[in-house]
């Protein structure tokens, strides 16, 4: 049900757990987004194989990854185009973007018109104890605020260090971090910048 080269994380890492948010309501557009047509998580295979290790050491540690987002269809991203540029859609607000108007979500990098996400290298994630509980990261995902960045000043000795065992843990796999948000990582190789379109079935 794949193209070559792709892989559901899933197949690849049996612990992990998934959360799909752009497959339901729960985000921040407010309903399911174009092109997820099942709650799957999917990435490269070479991006996959690089997670799988993440998970190993989070593992030893007695945690798990629990997925948001990983490859997500062109289609989806327009999708957001088309949200971003309606002013009358704002029933997301109050939880996703309080202190933002919708048009500054684009300009500060929050949403792109082509994202890693659509190269099939990048993944959404947090951590989750034995018990399927979220690490405190000081912060929620998509929350579009100062608050999701790495750098964010004001938390928790506690949620500094969940942010950056998560962190860590992902730049020693081979990711990089996106300064913004705390759960967005993207593989590091040289695979062309092809953006990929099929749904997510």
């Amino acid at each position: 049900m794949l193209p070559e080269g792709f892989v559901y994380i899933k197949d690849v890492i049996e612990s992990v757990r998934e959360d799909i948010r752009y497959a339901g309501e729960h985000n921040f557009v407010g309903c399911p987004v174009d092109g997820y047509l099942a709650p799957k998580s999917v990435l490269k295979t070479e991006a996959a194989q690089a997670l799988k290790k993440a998970a190993e050491e989070f593992a030893r540690k007695g945690l798990y990854l629990l997925i948001y987002d990983a490859y997500r269809p062109q289609r989806a991203v327009d999708h957001f185009v088309r949200w971003a540029k309606d002013p009358d859609d704002v029933k997301t607000k109050d939880e996703f973007y309080p202190t933002l108007a919708k048009s500054e979500l684009f300009p500060k990098g929050y949403i792109a018109v082509y994202s890693g996400h659509s190269r099939g290298l990048t993944v959404d994630l947090t951590l989750i104890d034995r018990d399927g509980n979220e690490l405190d990261m000081g912060g929620e995902f998509d929350w579009f605020s100062r608050i999701s960045s790495h750098d964010y000043e004001d938390l928790t000795p506690a949620q500094k260090a969940n942010r950056e065992l998560l962190r860590s843990g992902m730049l020693a796999a081979g990711f990089d971090d996106y300064v913004e948000e705390w759960w967005h990582y993207t593989f590091k190789c040289d695979l062309p910048k092809v953006y990929y379109d099929f749904p997510i079935e």
